[in-house]
């Protein structure tokens, strides 16, 4: 049986439906939305919400599909104790991680700030990994359930590019997952980060992964 493959740089990716996850990172309200952490960080959110449109479609595709889909979430405990002190004190932002937002504490579990965009919400089973720092992978249990299942290649999205998605990437890579990151499903408050973080990551014949847009993702899946 021929697998999919999606036309993606540098060169075609192929993949098994039943071995691939699609991974959603961090899309929640602290990030996306107004008075959320990013926003405190001088950042304009808006820019993170046009990943949304394309990831809506392909969350639906996926689940149509029968693939895993699995949603990450970064935030802390509320006594912070899992958060660095070079985390905590970064620069001058209007709100530090733990202090009181629109949303409730910031980057804090069980918060509603912390919470998924109910755009993209997680429907009944599907696993939302809590992480404390950048990559999907330090602190959590991802890599257990991605061997429980079977999972070799990933299908990456969320935000920020540079930031989380290239974290999980990077380490994902490091254990041999194979990984399609989607253009327009990934952001970043910056448009220079956002060339540059998927332009490594493809770069010298794939040293990360492979990238795509979303559309071409929807016209490989069966």
């Amino acid at each position: 049986m021929t697998r999919p493959s999606v036309e993606a740089e540098p060169y075609p990716f192929g993949f098994d439906v039943a071995t691939t996850a699609l991974l959603l990172i961090d899309m929640q309200r602290d990030f996306v939305e107004p008075g959320g952490f990013g926003e405190t960080l001088g950042n304009d959110v808006s820019m993170l919400r046009r990943v949304v449109p394309p990831l809506q479609e392909v969350l639906a595709a996926a689940r149509e599909a029968g693939m895993l889909v699995i949603h990450t979430r970064e935030g802390h405990l509320p006594d912070l104790s899992d958060c660095p002190p070079a985390k905590l004190n970064r620069g001058e932002p209007s709100l530090r991680i733990g202090d009181p937002g629109p949303g409730g504490r910031i980057l804090v579990r069980g918060e509603y700030g912390h919470d998924i965009i109910d755009e993209l919400r997680p429907t009944e089973g599907e696993p939302v990994i809590d992480k404390p720092g950048k990559g999907s992978f330090y602190a959590t249990g991802l890599q257990d359930l991605l061997a429980e299942k079977g999972i070799t290649s990933l299908v990456v999205t969320g935000v920020t590019t540079e930031v989380c998605v290239h974290t999980t990437v990077r380490e994902a890579n490091d254990r041999g997952y194979e990984c399609l990151v989607l253009s327009d499903c990934v952001g970043s408050y910056s448009e220079e980060f956002q060339r540059a973080g998927l332009a490594m990551i493809s770069a010298q014949g794939g040293i990360f992964g492979w990238v795509a847009s979303a559309g071409q993702f929807l016209e490989a899946l069966p």
